[in-house]
């Protein structure tokens, strides 16, 4: 009979933890509405990108959606304090920046926060890497990190590409 007991004790834990992760994962804690993402809020057409705040650090807004990042690509200074806040427009997708320290799961309905730093200049792929769709293995962007000079001389920050001029 305690053995049983503790089985069900067991198993209620495992039930509740299970739905109330799945009712609001731990790691995404702003709610957004995926169904209006372009049209209000954060997240609209003209705040995606990188954005430089009063304190000099860099915020950077990227919806993924099947199967694109938008934008594809953001330039962001060296050397410079930089928050990623990503969303999903429609399934679980995965934000991965190799050899740093960024990577999380981007929830539909929640916003995902990442804070980093890049040394030095450099290109990044960024891939998805959870499973979205029949057109996942083409869903990349990039982060372009530039010097913070040439980013601080007229670099643009909108939506760019991320080919060298």
């Amino acid at each position: 009979m305690i053995m049983t007991a503790m089985l069900g004790v067991m198993m209620a834990i495992v039930v509740v933890t299970g739905i109330a992760g799945a009712l609001h994962p731990s790691s995404n804690v702003e709610v957004v509405d995926p169904t209006t993402l372009h049209l209000q809020g954060e997240f609209v057409e003209s705040n995606l990108g990188t954005a430089i705040e009063p304190d000099g650090s860099v915020t950077v807004r990227i919806i993924a959606e099947q199967y694109d990042f938008v934008p594809r690509c953001v330039r962001v200074p060296a050397a410079t304090p930089v928050k990623f806040r990503l969303t999903s427009a429609d399934v679980v997708h995965g934000f991965l920046l190799p050899d740093t320290n960024v990577n999380t799961m981007v929830v539909p309905g929640f916003v995902a926060e990442v804070r980093t730093s890049f040394a030095g200049p450099g290109e990044y792929a960024m891939p998805c890497h959870e499973f979205c769709g029949l057109g996942h293995q083409a869903m990349w962007a990039h982060v372009s990190v530039l010097p913070k000079e040439q980013f601080a001389n007229g670099t643009p920050v909108e939506r760019t590409s991320c080919v060298p001029q």
